[in-house]
C-alpha cells in the first residue's frame, strides 16, 4: 500500500489532514465593511463584531 493510498483512505487519514466536519466562515467576510454582523438564533438577535485588537465579540 502506498502513502497516497493510505492518505486517501478516510479511516487512516491523520486528523490534521481531514477536512473540517463543521462549516468554516471567514469573520471578515461575515462582518463586511461595517464591522458587525447580526446573527439570529431562536428569535433572538446577536451582534458579532471584530474589535480593533482583532478579537471577536458576540453580544445579545
Amino acid at each position: 500500500m502506498t502513502l497516497q493510498t493510505r492518505l486517501s483512505d478516510p479511516d487512516r487519514t491523520p486528523p490534521a489532514m481531514r477536512p473540517p466536519s463543521n462549516p468554516v466562515y471567514d469573520a471578515q467576510r461575515l462582518v463586511g465593511d461595517e464591522g458587525t454582523a447580526m446573527i439570529v438564533l431562536d428569535d433572538k438577535t446577536y451582534t458579532l463584531r471584530i474589535t480593533r485588537a482583532g478579537k471577536l465579540i458576540l453580544t445579545k
